[in-house]
């Protein structure tokens, strides 16, 4: 049985579920910055799950479906996720950066359908899979391993976490504090980067270390301006959601417990979709075999 949110808060063992998949993110950053910066923004999550959900639900019967910029518009305006120009806007760089291709002989036809390039295709099931294998961690289940060998499965989970997701105003409209880093460029990624460097063992103060950071390299890294950065950083140390243990040279930070419970908490909405999906989809093709 897929776990709720409120169960998934709960568990002692949610936090290192949490770190567990900021450190698969990192990887995946490493492995792919571009395409990886996609997931970097809650913004720009919601754009990328929804086109790619929306080219899993193409149905041949049906000219309409798929992933075309009607269609993707349409998702994303409804919900007030982005404007219509932005959602243009993101179709073109997927387009340029050749994320995503034209469905063959679609190229002039109207509407024009888009379908997600090989990268795009392994990007996704390496970001479902590390989602599963966090959840795997707080129970001991098999669920990244029943993925992998069953990869079909995309079809049938993607969709449904991403239409849970963009519909659900708790995951949606991530509370203030996260909302301070995941609206902003890259903030997904530095919030990765704290997470998984936090020094668990002082998981019960009220200030969680999380190390030496150098502004610039991290900037750097992230393919962000120091600025840009410096700036996040000023916003949230004001709100309390970090500070720096040595000031004024600023140079080791720690985050907040609050900001820390309230990050899992948000989390903890889109683990329980991922979960109920993935159940959900297993069910079907354990029905269909027998």
């Amino acid at each position: 049985m897929a776990f709720t949110a409120e169960q998934l808060v709960g568990s002692s063992a949610f936090l290192m579920s949490i770190r567990f998949l900021a450190g698969q993110m990192r990887g995946m950053f490493d492995a792919g910055p571009r395409l990886a910066r996609l997931l970097a923004s809650h913004q720009r999550w919601m754009l990328t799950q929804t086109a790619y959900a929306l080219h899993l639900e193409y149905d041949p019967r049906d000219p309409t479906s798929g992933f075309t910029a009607v269609r993707l518009t349409g998702r994303i305006t409804a919900r007030k996720v982005a404007s219509r120009n932005t959602v243009l806007a993101f179709i073109e760089e997927l387009y340029t950066y050749r994320f995503i291709t034209h469905t063959p002989g679609d190229e002039r036809r109207r509407p024009r359908h888009f379908e997600p390039a090989d990268v795009s295709h392994q990007g996704m099931f390496a970001w479902l899979f590390s989602n599963l294998g966090a959840l795997d961690l707080l129970d001991g289940g098999q669920r990244a391993a029943f993925f992998q060998a069953n990869p079909s499965l995309m079809r049938l989970i993607q969709p449904r976490i991403a239409r849970h997701c963009l519909e659900d105003a708790a995951w949606r409209e991530p509370p203030e504090q996260v909302a301070l880093f995941l609206w902003t460029e890259a903030g997904g990624l530095v919030v990765d980067n704290f997470i998984a460097r936090m020094d668990m063992g002082s998981s019960e103060l009220e200030r969680l270390s999380v190390g030496r950071v150098e502004t610039r390299a991290l900037a750097a890294d992230f393919m962000m301006s120091r600025t840009h950065l410096q700036r996040l950083l000023a916003k949230a140390a004001q709100r309390g959601c970090v500070g720096w243990h040595d000031e004024p040279r600023k140079t080791h930070l720690w985050i907040s417990r609050d900001f820390v419970e309230e990050y899992c908490a948000w989390q903890a909405v889109k683990f329980a979709y991922v979960d109920e999906a993935f159940e959900w989809a297993k069910a079907q093709i354990e029905e269909i075999a027998i």
